[in-house]
Formats: structure tokens, C-alpha cells, sequence
């Protein structure tokens, strides 16, 4: 009998798993012009590069299957995800569109990147899919849904470090600046359950 998974981790998709900066280069090409990812000090990319939401929104839905397509690997995040695959339950969820599935799936497989399930919910408001799918932790890039997630589920959340969600952060949430740290902080919990 297989044993049960040890943690069931929620894991939003971009700028977790995949570089946090690749949208940039698309935009700077798109609206003529010339910004650093360091330049992006708010989530919405709207308001960064002075267009409305609904040009970004229009954008988005005309570029985003090439952006989904083309976005290379955040850090060692395959290597990491290949091994919690192994000892963990791994359910993206992420803010895409369920017409996006198939670009996502084949991006997956082309890096070899393991999955349990997908949950691609068409809104940055992950809750109810985090709660769902009964996650023990979850992995963000976006300040709003950390605070929120951990708030409203009292779980931890590991907050990849971006230009775009600084500012303080409660108990619960924790900021992590590599693929590497998360592992170990994530092994550290297991343990943690496992000893409970």
C-alpha cells in the first residue's frame, strides 16, 4: 500500500514557476517600452506601464498563450518540484484561464515538471480553490493572495521575493528568495506533521 502524501502543497504558476520577469521583454515590445523587471514595483502591470486594465486585459488575452508558452523556469524550481512530486501532493493553482490548459500542460511536460492537479481558475482569488483542495501550504509571488491565504486559512505561505510585494508581513508568511530555501523550509514542515 503506497503511503499517503506528506504535505498537500498549493502552488500558483506565474512568477513561482516560471521566471518572474519573462513578461517583461513581451510588454516592453508590445507598448515601446524600454522597462527593467526592477522597474515593476506594482503587481499590476497596468498601472507600471500607464495603460488601462482593460488594454492590459485585451493584451493579455491576444499574448498570453505565447507568454505561457515561452516563459522559461524560475531558479531550480523543476528539480525541486521533481522531488517533492515523489512525497507531496502538488496542485497548482493559478489565476490562467481554463482555456490555457493545454499551453500549461505542454509547458509542463516540456520541462518534466510533475503534477497532481492543475486548477487553472481564471481569477487572482485563490481561496476557494485553496480551500478546496485542502492545502497545507502555499507558494506565491503576489503580496495580495499571501495575505489573504494565510489570513483566512491560517497556513503558511512562501512569498517569492519580486520587486513587485514589498512591504511587511504577518507571522505566517514568509519571504524566500530561491527555489533552494522553499525546499528546505518545506522539509522542515513535513518533518514538523510527520513528528506531530
Amino acid at each position: 500500500m503506497k503511503p499517503e502524501k506528506s504535505l498537500t502543497i498549493g502552488i500558483d504558476i506565474d512568477g513561482t514557476v516560471t521566471e518572474p520577469s519573462s513578461i517583461v521583454p513581451l510588454m516592453n515590445e508590445s507598448f515601446g517600452k524600454q522597462l527593467r523587471y526592477e522597474d515593476c514595483i506594482d503587481y499590476n502591470l497596468a498601472t507600471v506601464y500607464g495603460i488601462s486594465d482593460e488594454v492590459f486585459a485585451d493584451w493579455l488575452d491576444k499574448h498570453g498563450e505565447r507568454l505561457y508558452d515561452n516563459a522559461p523556469v524560475h531558479g531550480a524550481a523543476d528539480r525541486v518540484l521533481r522531488q517533492w512530486y515523489k512525497r507531496h501532493k502538488l496542485v497548482y493553482i493559478s489565476a490562467r484561464e481554463a482555456r490555457h490548459l493545454d499551453v500549461t500542460a505542454n509547458w509542463f511536460s516540456r520541462y518534466q515538471i510533475p503534477y497532481h492537479h492543475m486548477d487553472l481558475i481564471g481569477s487572482h482569488d485563490k481561496l476557494a480553490a485553496a480551500r478546496k483542495w485542502q492545502v497545507d501550504l502555499f507558494l506565491e509571488d503576489r503580496l495580495e493572495n499571501a495575505l489573504q491565504l494565510a489570513d483566512a486559512l491560517c497556513i503558511p505561505v512562501f512569498l517569492f521575493d519580486t520587486p513587485y510585494n514589498q512591504g511587511t508581513l504577518p507571522r505566517l508568511v514568509h519571504r524566500v528568495t530561491s527555489w533552494e530555501q522553499v525546499d528546505a523550509l518545506v522539509e522542515r514542515l513535513a518533518l514538523e506533521k510527520a513528528n506531530a
